[in-house]
């Protein structure tokens, strides 16, 4: 091999090397839920659609109210991240149509990624009440006491169709 051919090797290794690397930093973008086209959308009025409408001009919603059974919401989603990070929420769209008992429409509202809720859990284990036992209590904390009297329910027996025996 010549020199010439040894440099322009080394210069095409060196720019792939370059191509991939600046590839993983490129962020991923994703869509999650509901696709909203802002012309439907607009044409959902409320006092003249009813549930049969709107679910013709929408479709059917990312889901219905738990509580209260008159609404419908429609979610939005728009993510990015890079590499193997955690993705942030970047646009959220959210609609929630109201309907009354007869099922018309009687409010269209729409809220964005201030109504996303930032959650952090408190540790692995959940707190509870009472007392605190570290692993070899728990592990070995019952032996000699099954058997012994008054050291739980192992010290007595009840037969006899619920009479105590000595």
């Amino acid at each position: 091999m010549s020199l010439k051919s040894v440099r322009q090797l080394t210069a095409a290794a060196l720019l792939a090397s370059c191509v991939f690397g600046a590839s993983a930093c490129v962020p991923l973008k994703s869509h999650q839920g509901y696709v909203i086209d802002a012309d439907l959308v607009n044409s959902v009025q409320a006092g003249t659609d009813n549930r049969q409408s709107v679910l013709a001009t929408l479709g059917k919603p990312s889901f219905t109210s738990e509580f209260n059974q008159g609404d419908w919401y429609y979610v939005s989603r728009e993510t990015r991240n890079f590499a193997y990070n955690n993705p942030k929420v970047r646009e959220q769209t959210t609609l929630r149509i109201s309907f009354d008992e007869k099922g018309n429409v009687t409010a269209v509202r729409k809220s964005g990624v201030e109504q996303v809720a930032s959650i952090s859990p408190s540790g692995k284990t959940t707190p509870t009440l009472g007392k605190k036992r570290s692993f070899f209590d728990e592990l070995f904390g019952n032996i000699g006491t099954v058997g012994a009297v008054g050291g739980g329910q192992g010290g007595q027996s009840n037969t006899g169709g619920g009479r105590d025996t000595p």
